[in-house]
């Protein structure tokens, strides 16, 4: 590998380059920092790089202040190193930040921050990965590495809609993604249209309803609704024991039982149900189901009001797709997020057009000629742990070759010299 590398840089022009000895991970939010931690674990050296200046930069900076974990905490704990006992089952936002700094610090992670990727290749002739980077100081880098970790994950841009008059509501009126989303204290009294019935759409109206806002949510497609627990026991959890047993289709059919017994009728509110399972469709297609903390008796009670489908915007108002119009002071575009692979990443036979690797789960952590991705199989962090711990498996059983090998060639360099 040496011999390559030292040829590569004799026929290349000279450009600021580096030699990454070991395995290059972009992203150092939960997923980069899992794989590190697994690779330190291993012996296996790394370079973390981080666009931010933080680690976690979507939970620091783009997530509201009431967000808890959705899932009890012994899902969402990366590998190696727990949860505290004291921290509640479902750790708040500063608390899982607190988590993954610590986690950060107990395996001596350090991300190069502000260091921003804008192309990466695959070079056929010398079989290594070129990764060019622009920092914040305008300097730019290329690394060239053996090993390259895509830990950027699902949400790394939000998503903003493209619907008929919103940009010129937005001169005058407030406009706003979730990521920018904090509090409702500063809605207090508006009347606040959020666009998106997921699990952030459902949290940012309560939210709204607790600060005496007056949320309408857009339901334009069918969704599912469960409780996050029943009888003090968390829905995921109860549907992960059960799947142990029974196949899916039987799981779906008990969670729908038990979400009407607890939920009732949600259909009368606004709210379908898809015609596929809740277990199967977040199988099939990624969707997670909204685990309720407390909207849809806010929905019930009319002070979260659903609408269908958005028309258009108008000033100071939306025509939706029923034909009704409604004021509105704000919107808050609850719509979700996507993959930035394909932005910066020049491979095609790995990742999709929409920055996903094209193998399902559980085979889409491992493509060819040593790239990995993790953080992308839209199971949250329980995915990214399992992938993480994959992968840092598969480098350190080559490089532990590759050092077995260096020691030999080494030890009998030694003894040729040493019998000259």
């Amino acid at each position: 590998m040496a011999d390559v590398f030292r040829q590569y840089f004799h026929n290349s022009p000279p450009r600021r380059c580096m030699w990454v000895n070991g395995a290059l991970i972009i992203g150092a939010g939960p997923s980069g920092l899992a794989v590190g931690a697994c690779l330190k674990d291993r012996g296996v050296p790394f370079i973390l790089l981080e666009r931010s200046d933080c680690i976690a930069s979507l939970w620091q900076n783009k997530t509201y202040d009431r967000l808890k974990l959705h899932l009890p905490k012994q899902f969402c704990q990366l590998p190696k190193l727990p949860f505290p006992d004291h921290f509640p089952e479902y750790p708040s936002k500063k608390q899982f930040i607190d988590y993954l700094e610590s986690y950060a610090q107990h395996f001596d992670l350090k991300p190069r921050f502000n260091e921003t990727v804008h192309c990466v290749s695959y070079d056929k002739t010398c079989n290594l990965w070129r990764v060019k980077t622009v920092m914040k100081n305008g300097v730019e880098l290329e690394y060239i590495c053996q090993w390259l970790v895509v830990a950027t994950g699902e949400n790394s841009e939000s998503v903003i809609p493209e619907i008929e008059g919103l940009e010129e509501f937005g001169l005058s009126r407030s406009v706003m993604h979730s990521c920018e989303y904090k509090s409702g204290e500063e809605f207090s009294g508006k009347k606040v249209l959020v666009v998106g019935c997921g699990n952030s759409g459902m949290e940012v109206c309560l939210d709204l309803c607790l600060h005496n806002a007056f949320p309408s949510i857009v339901v334009r497609n069918s969704v599912h609704v469960l409780p996050r627990e029943v009888m003090g026991k968390s829905t995921f959890e109860i549907a992960v024991m059960l799947l142990k047993w029974m196949p899916v289709w039987v799981v779906d059919k008990v969670l729908l039982v038990v979400a009407w017994l607890v939920l009732g009728n949600i259909g009368k509110y606004g709210i379908r149900r898809p015609l596929v399972g809740p277990m199967e469709l977040k199988n099939r297609e990624g969707k997670t189901p909204v685990l309720d903390t407390g909207a849809l008796e806010k929905i019930k009670t009319g002070d979260i009001k659903v609408v269908p489908g958005i028309k258009r915007f108008f000033a100071g108002k939306v025509e939706l797709v029923n034909g009704q119009s409604i004021d509105i002071d704000s919107v808050i575009l609850a719509t979700g997020y996507r993959s930035n692979v394909p932005s910066w990443f020049q491979e095609s036979e790995f990742f999709d057009k929409n920055g996903y690797p094209k193998k399902p789960f559980p085979n889409g952590w491992k493509g060819e000629a040593g790239l990995y991705a993790v953080g992308f199989t839209r199971r949250g962090l329980s995915g990214a742990t399992v992938d993480a711990v994959r992968i840092a498996e598969d480098i350190a059983k080559v490089w532990r070759e590759e050092t077995k090998q260096a020691k030999q060639f080494s030890a009998c360099h030694r003894r040729c010299i040493s019998q000259v």
